[in-house]
């Protein structure tokens, strides 16, 4: 029987696809692995059977307990799971997973358990008979961390890439290139245009509101690593849903989720000048001198604290257990301490300068024996005083905190005490004439206190009759006070030489008790006691007193 060239060619071609179909059935049925019998087949069931030359969700699907679960669900579960694992760049140590069917966790009550991953804790498997599936807890939180893992809508972009592909192109398939292709294009264009608003918008926002300082100085500065936290965070949640080989995928998303808290601690810490500015202009308003003073240590402090934790969450991005290293510092910081004991004490000293504000810059102060003069500068460490030799005097912050200090710039009043001695021929007369002169002068000078003075006569000094000069100036500085000293000194003067009343100054006489042909200088008292009262009654009588 003859058979025609087109019956050939048909007899032909189902051959050829009837050989390959058999042929790729054959292979199909290699490239497939199904065991649950340990932790470590039902992983390589999971995993080998979800890669893009041998994609087999069915087959991965097994990994989940069938009497939960639905074979849709099951597929669905395990392909999510394996999405969860490639978009955290995980790699999974397929020898390192235990191969003995009755493992079990001795950190889990030796329960037939196993963790996973570090990176994801909750992800275990469990024994279920003689098999070895995902935990029932695994399959409750997959959709959870799918979620986590491609947020702002990314999953849906998993569905329309495709799962398998032939042609690679250094290590990649040419879609996952176009897709970094338009990543990369994609992060130099955000990055230019969030650049541009913030220093376009941002700065002409700030120089409205009066803010002009930190418009030029601060806004510049922050808006490239704020365009560049940006494009990170975004990359970090795009680059996911490439799906890219595990090993390129596990650095790549380790490198941008470390440069994500790495720009933070950028911005952060440039921030940090803006709230300077802020606490310097606030500051200002303010009388206090300390708060100037005070405003460059809180930002320098700032900074520190600033770096110190962008570093710890830089080390924990790089999956780096920062446990240890924490634990190392506060024993070095305990050994710190100890040998270093008065810098702390200085320290501490210094922030209690701060809340208790004891003087301020510029206040002239006292304390002990040694210290006189006026605050110039308070430090972390210690505090320096301008003598009024005009050197200068540091001392330690924890010295002066426990010391007894006597702030004069704290006074509202200034006294001013003298004796004005005057002769003892004075006249009671002048005498009551001079001191009421003294008084009006006090209560009539602009910078005196008028309601706390005292002037009276009040001692017998050993040659002169002492007036007590007694008042209080109300003047801001010293030298204010010493104008205002002069000023009055200067009309007493004139007081005393408008009434004759003449200064006394220490004087010595000598008398003579018998000298030839002179009298003696010793009183002859003759009066009897009856006279004596009469004269007494007489001087009452002509003082008005009873």
């Amino acid at each position: 029987m003859k058979i025609s060239i087109q019956y050939q060619f048909v007899i032909i071609l189902l051959l050829f696809l009837g050989t390959n179909m058999i042929s790729a059935q054959e292979d199909e049925k290699d490239d497939k692995f199904l065991n649950l019998s340990t932790p470590q087949n039902t992983v390589k069931t999971h995993l080998k059977n979800l890669q893009p030359e041998s994609y087999y969700p069915k087959v991965a699907a097994a990994v989940f307990n069938p009497d939960n679960h639905s074979k849709e669900e099951r597929a669905d579960l395990a392909i999510k799971l394996k999405q969860v694992l490639d978009g955290e760049g995980i790699i999974i140590d397929l020898e390192a997973i235990p191969n003995n069917p009755d493992y079990a966790d001795s950190a889990a009550n030796n329960q037939n358990l196993y963790k996973l991953t570090n990176s994801l804790p909750r992800i275990k498997l469990a024994k279920v008979g003689e098999k070895w599936y995902y935990s029932e807890n695994t399959a409750d939180i997959v959709n959870e961390l799918h979620r986590d893992t491609y947020p702002f809508g990314t999953a849906q972009l998993l569905n329309i890439l495709p799962k398998t592909s032939n042609k690679k192109y250094l290590g990649l398939y040419l879609w996952q290139i176009i897709g970094l292709a338009i990543l990369i294009l994609a992060a130099v264009i955000i990055h230019n245009l969030f650049t541009f608003l913030l220093r376009k918008v941002i700065t002409a926002t700030l120089l409205k509101a009066g803010y002009k300082d930190i418009a030029k100085g601060f806004v510049k500065p922050i808006a490239s690593p704020a365009a560049w936290f940006l494009v990170v965070f975004l990359m970090s949640v795009f680059v996911r849903v490439l799906q890219l080989p595990i090993d390129f995928a596990h650095y790549t998303i380790l490198i941008l989720k470390a440069l994500v808290p790495f720009f933070a601690t950028i911005i952060v810490y440039r921030l940090v000048d803006v709230l300077g500015l802020y606490m310097h202009r606030m500051a200002e308003k303010t009388q206090s001198t300390l708060d100037d003073q005070l405003v460059p240590l809180v930002s320098k402090t700032l900074k520190i604290f600033v770096v110190l934790i962008g570093v710890i969450f830089i080390l924990s991005s790089l999956e780096i257990n920062v446990i240890p290293i924490l634990t190392g510092l506060s024993i070095g910081g305990l050994a710190f301490a100890l040998a270093a004991q008065d810098t702390l004490k200085n320290f501490f000293g210094s922030i209690m300068i701060f809340l208790d504000r004891p003087f301020q810059i510029g206040d002239w102060i006292t304390a002990g024996s040694d210290i006189d003069g006026t605050i110039e500068e308070v430090g972390f460490r210690s505090t320096r005083i301008r003598t009024f030799r005009n050197s200068v005097t540091s001392v330690p912050n924890g010295k002066l905190a426990d010391m007894t200090v006597d702030n004069h710039g704290l006074r509202v009043y200034r006294r001013f005490y003298t004796k004005l001695a005057i002769t003892y021929d004075t006249p009671p007369d002048v005498i009551e004439a001079f001191v009421d002169g003294l008084r009006k002068l006090t209560t009539d000078h602009p910078d005196t206190r008028k309601d706390n003075y005292h002037i009276y006569l009040n001692e017998f000094g050993g040659s002169a009759l002492e007036i007590m000069y007694y008042v209080f100036f109300r003047v801001p500085d010293w030298g204010g006070e010493l104008k205002a000293r002069h000023e009055l000194m200067i009309r007493i003067i004139e007081l005393s030489e408008e009434l004759g009343v003449r200064f006394a100054f220490p004087t010595q006489t000598l008398h003579m008790e018998t000298f030839p042909e002179k009298e003696s200088l010793t009183p002859e008292y003759t009066e009897t006691p009856e006279q004596l009262k009469e004269k007494l009654a007489a001087f009452y009588s002509k003082k008005g007193l009873n």
